[in-house]
């Protein structure tokens, strides 16, 4: 006969059975609900580009259907109608996302940033035309600063709470009884945590002139949050640079002011930029990326070329712009100090030698690390493969076109409107004066601090036919 003993043993052992397999059973759903990793692999090295991970869904990303639904229930927080477009983003015919936005599911689906949404070129020849994608190319229409902004907002409206968002959400999504259970009392606040906190951190951002579409401040974000340097007063606001034909380019020093030299580490850098932790970077992925704008040549000038004038034009650029801009020339690629070149100095001031220390050091122990960065006294005389659909020119796109850039300051146009994609073969630029620029584009002015458009006078004491025959050669580049 059963002892009593044994019985309650039996019976303890059924208990505690059952609470272990309900913690389990907790702990799984917890964790295929919010932490489970599901890799993203795009065949293509163009997809990859546009669409793959980094690693900046992980720490910053945004829940994709939170996101999905935000310009349709913040409409009013946007720059115009058309949701996240309005803010220059690009999308695809068939495509989920924008180029530049990732979607990666870490126990939930969630959006992140990618490399192509800074650096992927449209380009339009009439205004009924659908823009023509160009990968690597600096992303004239997006205004990163606007798009954080209307994330930030949109968290910052009082209407930001399950209820509200929960039935947009719905209308595209049919969530299971677990995930709406987890949307409407975890991942719907702390979403908005997220972003409230993340508000306090650019707060920065408020004191200092807008960056504007196809601009960008890279690095003090950087420096106040990534680094946990003091905030200072400097200005980093900065053209977004094509990132095309890299093979071409070794041995260059890279970004606006030559603070790094190393390729790798550039990208990694710039994904770290992007959001992306030192524990979720993705580092096969940015070898990837690494990969794909090492070997892509530059975009061809899509309209006609006058060949006989162009001839002339490659002479006068042997003569006058070699030395600092074509391939082997004996400066290209390297730091001309800023006395000799005479640009705003705004964006070389935003990068300190503690900062190039301190990024030195941050990733001491993991597999990629960080050695190259440092403090320059000057801008890079970069090369000019792909030049006609890097307009607006100078560091800070501070000069509308190529017949500007061969003006005087003084002759230079003060004010122009940037943003609007319609290229204007005739000044070799994007249409920056007009009603369709001033509606669609962002009003630059070169009196606001870090606009300035002084310096590189080079070229501009050519006569009138010189510079001509030379504008036409620079489009052949």
């Amino acid at each position: 006969m059963e002892t009593l003993k044994n019985k309650v043993g039996r019976t303890i052992t059924a208990i505690v059975v059952i609470i272990l397999l309900l913690v389990g059973s907790v702990g799984y759903i917890a964790w295929y609900n919010l932490f489970r990793e599901v890799p993203t692999y795009y065949e293509s090295t163009e997809e990859h580009f546009k669409y793959g991970s980094i690693g900046t869904e992980n720490a910053e990303g945004i829940p994709y259907w939170i996101w999905l639904v935000l310009p349709r229930l913040f409409p009013e927080k946007l720059p115009g109608s058309g949701g996240y477009t309005s803010l220059g983003l690009t999308w695809e015919e068939g495509k989920e996302t924008p180029v530049g936005i990732s979607k990666k599911t870490i126990g939930f689906p969630r959006q992140g940033i990618t490399c192509a949404v800074c650096h992927t070129a449209t380009y339009r020849k009439t205004a009924k035309d659908k823009p023509v994608i160009v990968p690597t190319g600096p992303a004239i229409k997006f205004d990163a600063q606007s798009y954080t902004r209307f994330l930030l907002e949109s968290a910052s409206d009082p209407r930001f709470t399950s209820n509200y968002i929960l039935p947009a959400i719905e209308y595209n999504h049919e969530f299971s009884f677990v995930e709406k259970l987890l949307y409407r009392y975890l991942i719907i606040p702390q979403t908005k945590k997220a972003l409230l906190e993340q508000q306090e951190t650019l707060a920065w951002m408020d004191s200092r002139p807008n960056w504007g579409p196809g601009r960008i401040d890279p690095f003090n974000p950087v420096k106040f949050r990534t680094l946990g340097l003091p905030l200072d007063d400097t200005i980093g606001n900065s053209d977004m640079m094509p990132l095309w034909n890299q093979k071409q380019h070794q041995g260059f020093a890279l970004h606006w002011d030559g603070l790094e030299t190393s390729l790798t580490e550039t990208v990694n850098t710039g994904a770290i930029g992007d959001g992306a932790t030192k524990d979720a970077i993705n580092i096969p992925g940015l070898q990837r990326v690494e990969e794909y704008i090492t070997n892509l040549d530059p975009p061809k000038y899509p309209f006609s070329i006058d060949s006989a004038l162009a001839s002339r034009g490659s002479k006068i650029f042997d003569s006058n712009c070699a030395s600092c801009h074509a391939f082997g020339g004996e400066k290209t690629g390297t730091v001309i100090p800023i006395e000799e070149v005479g640009t705003d100095r705004h964006r070389l001031d935003m990068w300190t030698k503690q900062a190039a220390d301190t990024y030195n050091e941050f990733a001491e122990g993991y597999d990629f690390d960080f050695d190259n960065l440092r403090k320059t006294d000057g801008y890079v005389s970069v090369s000019l493969d792909g030049l006609w659909l890097r307009a607006p020119y100078l560091h800070n796109g501070s000069v509308p076109n190529l017949i500007d850039l061969l003006e005087t300051p003084e002759n230079r146009t003060n004010v122009f409107y940037r943003g609007y994609d319609v290229y204007d073969p005739e000044n070799v630029g994007f249409v920056a004066q007009g009603s369709e620029a001033e509606k669609v584009g962002f009003k630059y002015d070169t009196r606001v601090a870090a606009n300035g458009n002084q310096g590189h006078l080079y070229g501009t004491d050519l006569s009138s036919g010189e510079k001509k025959a030379l504008i036409e050669y620079l489009k052949t580049l």
